[in-house]
């Protein structure tokens, strides 16, 4: 592995005044540039594993180190979040009353940028994702398959070194399932970022280079 970029120690993370147990004790190292899929039963705890990664919530007991620096006390958790990751999920999250390339901008709002700049960012990132023809479309006037490439060019937009993605395919049919990972893919390898990606789909998670399933709260493998 190359050197390690995020790591989690120990993670514990109970909901319901512990009488649930999401994670039990999990240990796990990604490396910089890193391609990783997660995957397991619904309920395993690998969307609740992806949340601490991202600093989306924090663990009852343990903790997450990004290049050595614990979360929430050696990294703020909000620089951490708006600089240092990107997240893509299942279910899009654009918000309605903006248009795609306004979409791409929120992820720059936490960063002292001018507007112009903002905009220029986000028609790039709009174009490379071949959405060049729908920068001032709204969400409801895209398809699922646009709407998740809209995301996936806010995640990109302060270049994170991770990127975290949620059953980025769930809300979407074969071709455009494909099309999603290709393009994943693609910028993992072209920009050397670290790629984590939790999926109920075999076909991803096979084809991973690092295949890690987690069961019951614990890792397997």
């Amino acid at each position: 592995m190359s050197s390690v970029l995020l790591e989690a120690r120990g993670l514990h993370k109970s909901y319901d005044g512990g009488r649930i147990e999401a994670l039990r004790g999990v240990d796990l190292a990604i490396g910089a540039g890193e391609y990783v899929a997660i995957s397991g039963p619904s309920g395993s705890g690998k969307s609740t594993l992806l949340q601490l990664l991202g600093g989306l919530d924090t663990p009852s007991l343990g903790e997450v180190l990004f290049e050595n620096a614990r979360l929430g006390s050696a990294i703020n958790f909000d620089v951490y979040r708006s600089c240092k990751v990107g997240f893509v999920f299942q279910a899009f999250y654009l918000l309605p009353t903006l248009r795609a390339i306004e979409n791409v901008q929120v992820g720059m709002l936490a960063r002292p940028l001018g507007a112009n700049h903002r905009g220029e960012r986000a028609r790039e990132l709009l174009m490379e994702m071949g959405l060049g023809d729908r920068l001032r479309h709204y969400p409801n006037e895209l398809s699922a398959g646009e709407r998740q490439r809209v995301a996936i060019a806010r995640a990109l937009a302060n270049d994170p070194a991770i990127l975290l993605a949620d059953e980025p395919t769930g809300n979407l049919d074969s071709v455009n399932s494909a099309r999603i990972m290709e393009i994943l893919i693609g910028i993992q390898q072209t920009r050397g970022m670290a790629l984590i990606v939790v999926t109920h789909e075999h076909e991803i998670a096979a084809a991973a280079p690092r295949h890690i399933r987690i069961r019951d709260g614990r890792i397997e493998s």
